[in-house]
């Protein structure tokens, strides 16, 4: 709400929205049959001291807690944090671990979700250990709980057909051989849907023109600075 802060978002009906709803909606499926299903963010349920405590167990807090805590009103250096946080694939504690294929049953189906405080306080209850399983609606979904509590505005974006470009060479490779068998040669790889989070910030670092939504993605696909 105040003007001068790097979140600061004019329209009240997007505060409203992006900062202080409790609840959402996370599209899911595909492009022919788009599902609708309800999460509870709960961002105001005594999740604080869970989301402080998440900032504390960071590789970026081990390796330097001085300059970790000087940039923790950066919200630009929060959002890389809190994203890393998300996923329990660094070897840092973090929230939740992803699983894609095979069977659920000695864990949580990641379809069983509905909202992001069992899972908070699943962690916390757990000792810290990553809660199974989790997939990319369910890392958005509790990304997005995390950065409003912390005082972010954040919203959830899906997109359909959505592909992953492994190599940036702008294009999604697929090989066969002379018979028209398919080749698995390529690592980019295409999906029904994919799900991340925008966050509301300005961009000092870039421009003016920069400012606004900036997109975050909690959901483990490659190794980003490391």
């Amino acid at each position: 709400w105040f003007s001068g802060d790097d979140v600061y978002i004019a329209n009240e009906n997007e505060r409203q929205e992006y900062v202080l709803n409790e609840n959402g909606i996370i599209f899911v499926g595909n492009a022919r049959y788009i599902e609708a299903r309800a999460w509870y963010y709960g961002q105001f349920q005594d999740l604080l001291n869970i989301c402080l405590t998440m900032l504390d167990l960071s590789l970026y807090y081990r390796q330097d807690p001085a300059m970790d805590v000087s940039r923790r009103g950066d919200p630009k250096y929060l959002g890389r944090v809190i994203s890393s946080m998300i996923n329990g694939n660094d070897n840092d504690n973090g929230v939740l671990l992803g699983k894609w294929q095979g069977s659920f049953h000695s864990h949580e189906n990641p379809s069983r979700w509905d909202g992001s405080v069992v899972i908070l306080k699943k962690w916390r209850q757990d000792n810290y250990r990553p809660v199974q399983y989790g997939q990319c609606w369910v890392f958005a979904g509790v990304m997005c709980t995390v950065l409003r509590c912390l005082g972010i505005p954040t919203r959830l974006v899906s997109n359909f057909n959505s592909a992953h470009d492994v190599d940036r060479n702008l294009s999604i490779d697929k090989y066969y051989d002379s018979s028209g068998r398919s080749l698995n040669i390529s690592k980019d790889s295409t999906w029904d849907y994919h799900v991340w989070n925008e966050s509301w910030f300005i961009r000092p670092d870039l421009g003016r023109s920069y400012n606004g939504w900036q997109v975050l993605d909690a959901t483990p696909q490659e190794q980003s600075k490391g």
